[in-house]
């Protein structure tokens, strides 16, 4: 897959939609993300209302998805022996030789992908760094970038940065979690179709796209000549589901980004050390602009990861007791009267709160989560924020919320009781 594609593509571009034509960069981003007002001024985001009020309220953060304990004691130790060792300047700005070696190990024992660390992988800051960057190095005005909705906020705010034009295909809830409308993806692709940006395991959620829905998906790139940017920091945090790297399916190496980070795998999130691997080309173009973003950072912390990715121990012990963390937090939730989704992985569920709110008398899931802290000690996040504002899926997930279960099992017993203080019985 070539990084500077001539077919299929005008020269002349029509920004589209998603340009920002007439505003600021910093304006077109922050309306991608839905933050900015009709009267220009900047919100922001959910994430960091929904932390603030529960700092305020001392109510139980369930809305951020953040572990409340380190990773493995080992990984932090080889940190503080790199910084001791004086490994505390620039590290490469392709990353530590080291950990580049490690990704590409990783990748050839879980998924049987051979890659080059010297010419197909690139160490960022963390995952959002390497999706920014292709997005910004492989797309421009008058292109289309096609997403799942719901979608990780991130993914939105890049594609406004980069001019391209924003599709999504929806995520519809139904008896076996959310599935892909592989309908829509098909009638979504145009021959502006430039990139598939994908999340599986999926934030927010928890679904892990099936073979069968990932051959659509490749399909639908092969046949417009689309790049696949794959999102799969929660490649290893699923519970009896499979994850199938796009790239391992026939024909999408050579055109398929692969992106993951130690921060969710091994619960070092504020660490931010993520990878990007896939064909050199490809590569090269991400490269091309990352190094104007950060460079690089993280010296001490990359080569204490590219010893932790030897390691397929811990992220299995993680996952297992992922799943008993879901359950407890799943069945809170549905004795306190909402109507769970039951994940396959991430960090997340997904909860109907209809019941809830006709019970309260509130409007939807927004204004639940603006009160929830009040009337029941607890903090989560509205579906709503993953979706394009007034699109048919946010009006669908109106209702929904999402609750994080990557907190101690004492602390999702609590939030369990709190929530049942709502009053709320299942019919």
């Amino acid at each position: 897959m070539n990084a500077h594609p001539s077919s299929g593509h005008d020269s002349e571009r029509d920004p589209g939609s998603g340009s920002g034509r007439g505003t600021d960069r910093w304006q077109a981003t922050a309306s991608a993300a839905g933050l900015l007002a009709e009267d220009g001024s900047v919100a922001v985001t959910i994430f960091a209302e929904m932390s603030a009020l529960a700092v305020r309220t001392g109510a139980i953060n369930l809305g951020q998805g953040f572990p409340d304990v380190d990773g493995p004691e080992y990984v932090k130790q080889a940190a503080i022996k790199a910084i001791e060792a004086g490994r505390n300047q620039y590290a490469p700005g392709d990353g530590v030789p080291e950990l580049r070696q490690a990704v590409a190990e990783h990748q050839k024992r879980h998924y049987g992908l051979d890659v080059d660390p010297d010419t197909e992988v690139l160490v960022t800051t963390g995952a959002t760094e390497a999706l920014t960057a292709s997005v910004l190095a492989l797309t421009r005005p008058g292109d289309e970038v096609l997403t799942l909705e719901p979608f990780y906020d991130s993914h939105a705010a890049a594609i406004g940065m980069s001019g391209a034009t924003h599709v999504t295909v929806p995520l519809v809830p139904g008896p076996e979690g959310f599935r892909l409308d592989v309908d829509a993806l098909r009638s979504a692709a145009t021959d502006r179709l430039r990139m598939i940006l994908l999340n599986s395991p999926h934030n927010p959620t928890g679904t892990v796209l099936t073979r069968d829905e990932l051959e659509v998906v490749a399909a639908v790139a092969r046949e417009h000549d689309a790049i696949v940017v794959t999102d799969e920091v929660y490649e290893h945090l699923t519970f009896g589901a499979e994850h199938v790297p796009v790239a391992t399916l026939p024909g999408m190496a050579e055109r398929t980004l692969t992106i993951s980070s130690s921060g969710k795998t091994f619960s070092f999130t504020g660490w931010k050390v993520g990878w990007v691997h896939g064909p050199a080309d490809l590569v090269t173009a991400v490269r091309t602009v990352k190094q104007y973003l950060t460079y690089t950072s993280g010296a001490p912390f990359q080569p204490a990861i590219a010893q932790a990715l030897a390691d397929d121990d811990t992220p299995r012990a993680l996952a297992a007791s992922l799943a008993g963390r879901r359950d407890l937090l799943c069945a809170g939730l549905e004795a306190a009267g909402f109507v769970v989704t039951r994940p396959a992985g991430t960090y997340f569920v997904m909860a109907d709160a209809s019941a809830v709110l006709a019970r309260l008398g509130l409007r939807d899931g927004v204004e639940l989560c603006r009160r929830l802290p009040e009337l029941a000690g607890v903090v989560a996040i509205p579906a709503s924020a993953f979706c394009r504002a007034g699109s048919p899926t946010a009006q669908a997930l109106a209702n929904h919320v999402r609750f994080t279960f990557v907190k101690r099992e004492e602390v999702l017993r609590e939030a369990a009781t709190r929530l049942a203080s709502l009053g709320i019985t299942p019919q």
